[in-house]
């Protein structure tokens, strides 16, 4: 942080209310996210705090006193745009030159990023880093105060709780239980920018989720970078399997479920509670990356083919159609035909219901953008189509088990592509379509199944 001298987070608050309320209409903030379900979880923390503190809110950037910007440092491509969008809005604030303009997250807690805003992006007012919604009344505060450019790019260690959150959805809701990553996977960022494994108190999240439950909240998507390590930093016995344990007891109509779940950890007893739990989603998302040893090992993922595909058969000989989906990266350094074969046969014998694939992009600051790489970029796209018409076919195959029978579906939203129809997903997290009146999004319902394709099922209510 700068030299400004910044005083208690709570004299900060109520400096920054009283400011804000002294404007003769009250000031609108724009607030975009970027990236991940963490970033989006992060963003409703930051809505939270702007309202606490008096803005409004506001869709058109035009109409902002304050433009906010929470970035994702997951790819270099997706920090070109945020540098792209932060130039086309340069002439907004030579308009208004009260106009605030923030940058946080990810991608700012990079010293040399913050470095370029700084030198480059004058017309930025606040750097934050990836603690943005708790620290941001200290850099509105030193804003008033005349520090022409806020920063505070700082990993902090601690997780503030009770911080205002504003939903986006009135019956899903996303809940962090840890923060941060050991793993330091070498195409990843993340450690970097957000620090070491840190866990929530389990009796924080369990409340949060109840509360979330007692106000009609259908859906709780728990998150973290690893949220198979959860509690190993807190000493009280309490890791991932006992708190889904503890969550699935709270009464009421929902579904749990979580992300993102690291191979090496993920234990028999995670999978006994996916498989045992009321209300637990039948669904494991196992990012696997590769199916070759020799690209896991230099990706420093910490497990082999065999033992992941072990993990799959302790789930699949208790329940043979359990929901399975999974992350790969096509194209890693010097990944040659034969590591990708072998990936392909590793999705022919799980045969994920879904996937997400991405080509290999290089990440300035991790150990793989070092590495050699000999495949060119041709070969990487051929190689995505081969996986993603394989992962098309299985998922056809896999969604006919769903023909005839009767699902339960948490109705999400009207289609876009056909009116009169709401869209869904079951418990296995699969679209499904179906004819509904508005009435029932955000309600479970019982649709059964008269036609599947490789990427939805399709149906009608009972």
């Amino acid at each position: 942080m700068q030299t400004q001298t910044i005083p208690s987070p709570e004299e900060c608050q109520k400096a920054v209310r009283a400011w804000i309320e002294s404007f003769p209409v009250q000031p609108l903030a724009y607030l975009h996210s970027f990236g991940c379900q963490l970033n989006a979880a992060d963003a409703e923390q930051i809505a939270g705090v702007l309202t606490s503190l008096g803005y409004g809110r506001t869709e058109d950037p035009a109409k902002a006193s304050l433009i906010l910007y929470n970035t994702c440092a997951v790819r270099e491509n997706a920090e070109d745009r945020v540098f792209g969008t932060l130039g086309s809005i340069k002439h907004l604030k030579e308009q208004n030159p009260a106009l605030i303009i923030c940058v946080t997250g990810c991608m700012t807690a990079q010293p040399q990023v913050a470095e370029t805003l700084r030198r480059s992006y004058r017309h930025v007012d606040i750097v934050l880093g990836s603690a943005a919604a708790s620290r941001l009344p200290s850099m509105l505060y030193a804003h008033m105060h005349g520090q022409r450019h806020a920063q505070d790019i700082t990993v902090y260690e601690d997780i503030p709780e009770g911080l205002p959150t504003q939903r986006t959805s009135s019956f899903k809701a996303a809940v962090p239980v840890m923060y941060g990553c050991n793993n330091f996977c070498t195409y990843c960022i993340v450690p970097y920018v957000r620090g070491r494994e840190r866990s929530r108190q389990p009796e924080q999240i369990i409340e949060e989720v109840r509360s979330l439950i007692e106000g009609g909240c259908k859906e709780i998507m728990l998150l973290g970078q690893n949220v198979n390590s959860y509690g190993r930093d807190l000493g009280g016995g309490m890791d991932f399997p006992a708190l889904l344990r503890q969550i699935d007891r709270i009464p009421g109509e929902y579904w749990i479920r979580f992300m993102s779940s690291h191979p090496k950890d993920a234990t028999p007893a995670l999978m006994d509670a996916l498989l045992t739990g009321e209300h637990l989603a039948r669904t494991l998302h196992l990012p696997v990356q590769s199916g070759s040893n020799d690209v896991l090992s230099r990706m420093n993922r910490r497990y082999t083919v065999e033992k992941y595909l072990s993990q799959v058969q302790y789930i699949r000989e208790r329940d043979p159609q359990f929901s399975l989906t999974t992350d790969l990266i096509v194209g890693f350094p010097d990944e040659s035909e034969a590591d990708f074969e072998a990936t392909l046969r590793l999705v022919e014998e799980v045969r994920y219901d879904n996937m997400y694939a991405f080509i290999y992009s290089k990440r300035t600051g991790t150990k793989a953008a070092a590495m050699p790489d000999s495949t060119s970029a041709a070969e990487k796209s051929e190689r995505m189509q081969r996986l993603l018409s394989l992962q098309r076919r299985i998922s056809t195959e896999n969604n006919a088990r769903f023909l005839g029978k009767t699902v339960r579906v948490l109705c999400d939203g009207e289609s876009r592509k056909r009116p009169g129809n709401l869209t869904g997903r079951t418990s296995e997290n699969l679209v499904t379509e179906f004819p509904g009146d508005p009435s029932r999004i955000g309600h479970f319902a019982q649709v059964q199944i008269t036609q599947t394709s490789g990427g939805m099922l399709s149906g009608h209510l009972l």
